[in-house]
């Protein structure tokens, strides 16, 4: 394959190398990326159309958590579907536009998952602490306020990021070794100065990284405050199941994304990227919708409802 690069092109293709040195393993990684997709997609859809379709889900926590699933959708389809055709007909070109829509899609959706994580901690603080005001406080127009501040925050940050990125020249190796155009690998080959850009990373990170955790840690301290408050052992576990998912939810992302982005800079750590990586955006989008599932008796009970409601259809079609 060719891959001739002119000096400070600041337009052209580049070339996604992912798992580099570990081609043994890419007909494995094909399988799982594959699996995952599928599941993460079917899984969310499955989400949305509950929460649309059944009445008993029309509440703000299962709107946001609505909104959280058309998040992973785009999330998911941004990423796996260029690395599959990769992994299948090994051309890993890609062109400087469908770089800079990953970087923007990128950090538009896991900024949105960070806002819509801390929004559906408000409403757990709401309906434990407040339980008698919830109704009034998270009304139609609070949770649409909120789910457009959400998606217009992250939106105007992924705007930013692709903004900088698009006015940079590349002027060295245009092979990315990484599965997608991450704007730090992106950054390593430049041929100007990004320092000012490593210090808007760093300060991004905090703000919308650590700030949200922060939000979401405070709502959680008045929440168990709350709970132990309740004198039966019933009640008590009753209102940390409805906690449950969203906290692991929150686990989740911040467990694994945090790791990457604060790991020791090193030729190994570097490597091990791509791997780290996977976890936050593979794994995570399709575990969302199991853990609201599973362990979720009214999610059961609306998908027992909508398919009693397409068998009824069906009878009376018949």
């Amino acid at each position: 394959m060719q891959k001739n690069v002119n000096n400070a092109t600041l337009y052209g293709e580049f070339y996604i190398m992912p798992f580099s040195g570990y081609e043994n393993v890419k007909f494995l990684v094909l399988i799982g990326i594959s699996i995952t997709y599928l599941s993460s997609m079917m899984g969310n859809v499955t989400i949305t159309l509950l929460v649309c379709l059944v009445q008993q889900l029309h509440t703000p926590m299962y709107f946001f958590l609505c909104n959280l699933s058309v998040q992973d959708m785009v999330y998911v389809s941004n990423i796996q579907p260029k690395l599959l055709a990769i992994l299948i007909t090994d051309d890993t070109r890609i062109s400087f536009s469908g770089c800079i829509t990953q970087i923007f899609l990128f950090t538009f959706c896991i900024d949105t998952e960070f806002f819509l994580l801390t929004s559906m901690a408000y409403d757990r603080f709401v309906a434990i602490c407040k339980p008698l005001h919830y109704n009034i406080i998270m009304n139609k127009r609070t949770c649409s306020l909120l789910t457009c501040t959400c998606w217009i925050a992250a939106a105007s940050n992924g705007f930013l990021f692709s903004l900088i990125t698009s006015n940079l020249p590349f002027c060295k190796s245009h092979d990315i070794y990484h599965f997608f155009c991450e704007v730090e690998t992106m950054l390593a080959l430049t041929c100007t100065d990004t320092t000012y850009i490593f210090r808007i990373i760093f300060v991004e990170g905090f703000v919308i990284g650590i700030s949200p955790l922060l939000l979401i840690v405070t709502s959680y301290v008045f929440i168990i405050s709350s709970i132990m408050k309740i004198q039966t052992s019933s009640g008590r576990l009753k209102m940390f199941s409805s906690c449950s998912s969203h906290l692991t939810t929150v686990l989740l992302l911040y467990g694994t994304s945090m790791g990457s982005y604060m790991k020791i800079e090193s030729e190994l750590s570097s490597k091990q990227n791509e791997w780290v990586s996977m976890f936050y955006l593979v794994l995570v989008p399709m575990l969302n919708p199991l853990v609201y599932s599973l362990r979720n008796k009214d999610v059961m009970k609306a998908i027992k409802s909508l398919t009693d409601r397409c068998w009824s259809l069906n009878e009376r079609k018949a």
